[in-house]
């Protein structure tokens, strides 16, 4: 019995063993891998920052939004351990997607540019006539006593008196009485008169009456319309003295104006389609059969002439027209070329992102290159692009944002170096106008975002007006309502890749407005003026925010000779950095539509 209780013992403590071991296996294996899990879910939680797509230097370890510009945070994506280059930055394809990254492959085409022209209606200077007087003498009759009239060619346009004249007739009268005797006389006689004009008939009138004409007829040596009076009765001419300008307008020419810039692809013989501004809903079209070699010093610009049958007198002269020529230069060659939206310029440097791809994915090298002629929307590109390699452009902002925060080469940086926050602009020496992005990125606004900066305008063609004016105290006024409105300016309006381009030309605007109500005098706020003009350049270009055209104005002078830039409504030059001792000085470059 006692055996038997042993043994059974036994038996129940192997089994509540074995049963203990099995529990552990089966629970409490599993419970130690969902602890683990979970405690790796907390640890990856507690790790993951976030970051805005638009402000890369943004840095938070839980998600919201974006302080600056209220965009949605995303999850910080680490970089790869390898990259294609170690001086290029990576960009997931979420980054791609949220910056508006686009790309494309460099190719080759014939280097074509639409180029408009201004011009005027003008006579042909070869069909210009000065109707004079053959001999001296006192207006007796007018005929033609206004402008625009018109004259046939033998017609009498006026009578003189001239003693001169009378004199000639009488000694041709003496001479036809010994003609006979003096054959040589008579007929020198006869030639005076017809170096005066006078006519066989009117020579032969004079021989057949015996008296010699008194008041003298001039006819009109042409036809054409008079389009000026020179004399007035009882005027005293001499011989050879302009009495009327007839200008023939059978034929006409059309003057364009050429700017420096479009000279390498004007060429004669090029077609001008072109309308005249007082005959709409007609499409006129030409041969350009002759370029002036030499460029006004004053506008900058050479004539470039069509000529054009007007024998119904449609086309007078002084009419405005308005020519497009869709143009090729010289060379006639196929070059690379890229869009606009794809360069990124400092004034003394170009570059565009270069894409690579590799087995840890998409980066983005800057690569430096010269520019060749600009063609509209795309550059001509000289050196630093092969065909077929595929560059951002799209989005290059974010991309060079991305980079400058990553220490890698940039617009601003181009060596590389200390990743940049804040307000860290790669150097404290970098001056307002290195600073300014000269990038051109046409991009679309809302209404409502256009409407915000519309103040900005205002103020700043006040502040030009003022300076122009010489009037330092509204100039400061001007200047610092241009400030204000920078800062009242909602950057929320402002989306996609219009909200990366705002940001950069915002941002350049505000360094080069930051000191104004420091300035004393109106010198120093000429010299900001130059950095402000170019910050509202790029901003006009990139966003054209006006519905009427603004214009590009140039002076040579400016900037000790350096010349510099501004914009203006109107035309009409006037000079904002030398004010009244130069007004005038200066040149339209561009209109912006």
């Amino acid at each position: 019995m006692k055996q038997l209780n042993k043994t059974t013992l036994i038996t129940a403590f192997s089994t509540l063993v074995v049963g203990i071991l099995m529990g552990w296996l089966i629970f409490g294996r599993t419970n130690t891998k969902a602890n683990t899990e979970h405690d790796k879910v907390i640890a990856e939680d507690a790790e993951t920052i976030w970051t805005c797509s638009m402000h890369p230097q943004i840095r938070q370890g839980e998600p919201g939004d974006c302080p600056i510009c209220g965009m949605d945070l995303i999850p910080l994506e680490s970089d790869p351990n390898e990259e294609l280059d170690p001086m290029a930055v990576s960009m997931s394809p979420t980054a791609m997607q949220l910056a508006q990254v686009q790309t494309l492959n460099v190719g080759k085409g014939n280097v074509t540019k639409s180029i408009q022209l201004n011009g005027k209606v003008q006579a042909d200077e070869r069909l210009l006539h000065t109707q004079s007087s053959h001999v001296s003498g006192r207006i007796e009759e007018l005929a033609v006593t206004f402008t625009g009239d018109f004259v046939s060619k033998g017609q009498i346009i006026a009578r003189l008196y001239s003693p001169e004249l009378v004199t000639a007739q009488e000694e041709l009268l003496e001479a036809q009485k010994i003609a006979t005797t003096q054959p040589a006389l008579f007929k020198a006689a006869k030639e005076k008169l017809k170096k005066w004009k006078l006519t066989e008939k009117q020579i032969d009138q004079v021989l057949s009456t015996g008296q010699a004409i008194e008041s003298f007829p001039i006819l009109a040596d042409v036809s054409g319309y008079v389009t000026e009076k020179m004399v007035n009765l009882g005027d005293y001419v001499r011989q050879g003295e302009p009495i009327y300008q007839i200008a023939d307008l059978s034929k006409v020419w059309v003057l364009f104006d050429v700017y420096e810039t479009d000279m390498g692809f004007i060429n004669k013989g090029d077609e001008v389609k072109y309308t005249i501004q007082s005959i709409p809903g007609k499409t006129f079209s030409g041969k350009i059969s002759y370029i002036d070699p030499v460029i006004d010093p004053k506008t900058r610009v050479a004539k470039a002439r069509v000529e054009r049958s007007n024998t119904d007198l449609q086309l007078k002269p002084e009419m405005f027209a308005s020519g497009i020529v869709e143009a090729i230069t010289s060379t006639k060659k196929q070059s690379l070329t890229v869009p606009k939206s794809a360069v990124m310029w400092t004034g003394t440097r170009s570059v565009v992102y270069v894409m690579q791809t590799s087995a840890q994915g998409v980066s983005f090298m800057m690569r430096e290159i010269t520019l060749g002629p600009e063609l509209g929307d795309s550059y001509v590109i000289e050196s630093g692009l092969e065909a077929g390699e595929e560059i951002a452009v799209h989005g290059t902002f974010s991309i060079d944002a991305a980079a400058q925060l990553a220490g890698k080469p940039s617009m601003m940086n181009p060596e590389g170096g200390v990743a940049m926050t804040g307000h860290n602009h790669g150097g404290a020496n970098n001056s307002p106008m290195e600073k300014m992005p000269s990038t051109i990125k046409k991009t679309s606004l809302s209404t409502s975002a256009k409407k915000s900066i519309e103040p900005l305008f205002e103020s700043y063609f006040s502040f030009k007006t003022a300076l122009a004016s010489d009037d330092f105290k509204k100039a400061k006024q001007s200047g610092l309502a241009l400030k204000s409105a920078l800062a009242n300016v909602d950057m929320n309006l402002f989306k996609g890749d219009a909200h990366a381009v705002w940001m950069e030309l915002s941002s350049s605007l505000k360094n080069s407005l930051q000191h104004i109500e420091h300035q004393e005098n109106i010198a120093s706020l000429r010299e900001s003026f130059i950095h402000i003009s170019n910050g509202m350049i790029a901003i006009a270009e990139s966003f054209e925010p006006n519905s009427s055209p603004i214009y590009i104005q140039h002076c040579p002078m400016a900037n000790s000779d350096k010349g510099a830039d501004w914009l203006s409504r109107a035309k009409e030059i006037r000079n904002p950095y030398f004010g009244e001792s130069m007004l005038t000085c200066g040149e339209v470059t561009k209109k912006i539509k």
